[in-house]
């Protein structure tokens, strides 16, 4: 990864699906999250939210390579994500979208990313 400039992303709080837009079949990479939602959601759990920042800055960390992203699922992570990306000049070039989705099939993810850059 890291080629392609156009990057589809579905995700919540536990997983993250990277997907180049390419014209080869897709790659699908897999960040997944030690964040614990319910257990930081009863108190305040630093040493989860700490967790959950570790994985927006992976996923970040992918996300500099590329020129357009998408960023869609069912949950606030993907706001979450992006709010810390607008905080940090290095993301400032790259077109950054947010899209509300259900969860989806590896083949329904596929369909919606490349839906999604043919019309942009």
């Amino acid at each position: 990864m890291g080629t392609a400039k156009k990057l589809g992303i579905w995700m919540d709080h536990s997983i993250a699906h990277l997907m180049e837009c390419t014209d080869e079949p897709f790659e699908v990479r897999t960040i997944e999250s030690k964040f614990n939602s319910q257990k930081a959601i009863k108190k305040v759990d630093v040493k989860e939210l700490h967790k959950q920042f570790v994985y927006y800055k992976k996923i970040g960390e992918i996300i500099k390579d590329y020129y357009q992203v998408i960023l869609f699922g069912p949950t606030d992570a993907k706001i979450e994500l992006f709010n810390l990306l607008s905080e940090d000049d290095r993301f400032l070039k790259i077109k950054v979208e947010i899209k509300e989705t259900d969860r989806m099939t590896r083949s329904q993810l596929h369909s919606f990313v490349n839906e999604y850059f043919s019309a942009s």
